[in-house]
This record gives structure tokens, C-alpha cells and sequence, in this order.
């Protein structure tokens, strides 16, 4: 009795240190060997793990780096173009500088601007009044101002005005990752270079219905009138479904302060301008 307790225990141990062995080997050979530039570039990203680059996480954008034939069409947008250009030096690889992006908030609905005119009593979340209806104000096109962008953001660069129902974005914080414009059902939100000396000028309104039906539900709407794309000799203000679009060529103080005076509802705002203005 006692030799086959032994035996059976050889045996096992026998058939243990074989699969052991089989699993070492198997271990070696099909071993991945990670590029050590993965953890170099890991260390000096901001572990912010936003997604804001596209990817799931840091550690997956540092992945993306070292394989990736140019880093071109990749970004962090926490770290910026310098963090791009260290990461550029680290790979050998030529980074072209970018400019900082800044989010802006495409609707100037404020509740001044856009009066309530029914009250929402539902889920407090833009994305579930957004499916339900129209909005307080009758605008399907405006914010919401429930807040779902701030929720998101991950830096507290959002926050919701009580006084005007909308968000604001602190300009400072605020790290272009893209969450804000992913979490709005009425896409309101646009990443945009911060501009020459901060300066931003765009159309704040999303409405592409005609100009009466845009005005009745808030004064601020714009109504396609074209009078903007007479303004700078460029071709930077465009008009479509009756609705502006200003891009990023309109750069000068001169051409932004114009385009903001010319604007008969006020739909086009910029920041710095009037500050700027007698220095054009």
C-alpha cells in the first residue's frame, strides 16, 4: 500500500515538472518582446488617461508612438505640441509644431437670449431631454444647459452659468481632449487653435433653419444673411443651409472685430476683440 501511495505521488510530480517544463518553453518561444521606447514615452506622458488622443490610454497612445511611421496624425492634446516634439526627439522623428486648441461653445441660447418657454422636468442629462424634445426655449438646435459636457471633462474646464443657462469654458484649463465634443447630443461644441493672442471668432449658433424661424425662438440665431462673407477678402466665411461658418483662416484682429460688428443679430462673437480692436 505504501509503494503505491509513493509511486502515485512520483507520478504526479513526474507529470507536474513536464507540463512546468513544457510551459517554461513554450513561455520563451512565444515570448513578445515590448520595445523599452513604449515605457520611455509612458514616463512622459500626463497619465491622464482622457482618450482624448483617440486611444483607450496612455499606455496605448505610447504603443501607437513607436509604431507609427510618423507621428503626424497622432496627438496628445493634455501635453500639447511640446510634449509631441519631446516625444518626436525620443523616436528620431521631425514633429511639426501645432497650435493649442481651445473648446467653444457653438450656441449663444442663453436664457436672456432664448426664453423659456415650457419647463423640463426629466432626467437631468442633455443626452435624455435631447431625445425627448425640442428644448425650454423651442430651439432642437440649442444647448440644453444641462451639463454633460462638464461632467465629462475631466479637468474642470467646463462649468454651467447659472445666470445664462450655457457653459463656459475656462480657457486655461482646458486641454482640447475632446470629451465635451463627443458628450453633446447637439454636437455645439468645436475644438479651435487658440488664435493670436487668444483670439477666437466664430458663429455661435447651430440653427439651419430660415431666418424667421431661426429668430423665433432665439433673437441671437443666425439667419444667413451674408453679410459676413462680404466682410474679409478671403474665403473663410462660408454660408450653408442658412447657417455661417467662420473657419480658422480669420486670424487678424481687424477681420474678427468686422465680422463681429457686421453681424445684424449678433450671432458672431470672439473674445479679446474690443480689448484688441483699437490696435488693429
Amino acid at each position: 500500500m505504501e509503494n503505491l501511495i509513493l509511486n502515485s505521488v512520483l507520478s504526479l510530480g513526474a507529470t507536474g515538472l513536464i507540463a512546468a517544463s513544457i510551459l517554461f518553453l513554450a513561455a520563451k518561444k512565444f515570448k513578445v518582446h515590448e520595445d523599452p521606447r513604449i515605457d520611455q514615452i509612458d514616463e512622459i506622458l500626463p497619465a491622464a488617461n482622457c482618450g482624448g488622443c483617440g486611444l483607450a490610454g496612455c499606455r496605448q497612445f505610447a504603443e501607437a508612438c513607436t509604431k507609427a511611421d510618423d507621428l503626424d496624425q497622432l496627438s496628445c492634446p493634455v501635453g500639447g505640441s511640446d510634449l509631441m516634439q519631446e516625444i518626436g526627439i525620443l523616436l528620431g522623428v521631425e514633429v511639426e509644431a501645432k497650435d493649442r486648441e481651445i473648446a467653444v461653445l457653438k450656441c449663444n441660447g442663453s436664457k436672456q437670449n432664448a426664453p423659456a418657454k415650457v419647463r423640463y422636468d426629466g432626467a437631468a442629462s442633455c443626452k435624455s431631454a435631447h431625445s425627448l424634445y425640442a428644448g425650454e426655449s423651442g430651439c432642437s438646435f440649442g444647448c440644453l444647459g444641462l451639463g454633460d459636457c462638464a461632467v465629462v471633462c475631466s479637468f474642470d474646464a467646463l462649468y454651467i452659468d447659472e445666470e445664462t443657462g450655457l457653459p463656459v469654458v475656462i480657457d486655461e484649463k482646458c486641454t482640447a481632449c475632446g470629451a465635451c465634443v463627443k458628450a453633446c447630443p447637439r454636437f455645439l461644441f468645436e475644438l479651435r487653435p487658440e488664435g493670436p493672442n487668444g483670439q477666437r471668432v466664430y458663429v455661435a449658433c447651430m440653427n439651419t433653419e430660415k431666418g424667421a424661424a431661426a429668430r423665433k425662438n432665439c433673437k441671437v440665431a443666425c439667419i444667413g444673411c451674408t453679410k459676413c462673407t462680404k466682410v474679409t477678402e478671403s474665403e473663410s466665411v462660408t454660408i450653408k443651409n442658412f447657417l455661417s461658418y467662420i473657419d480658422t483662416k480669420v486670424d487678424s484682429v481687424k477681420d474678427g472685430a468686422e465680422l463681429i460688428a457686421c453681424c445684424p443679430t449678433k450671432a458672431i462673437i470672439g473674445n479679446k476683440i474690443e480689448a484688441n480692436k483699437d490696435e488693429a
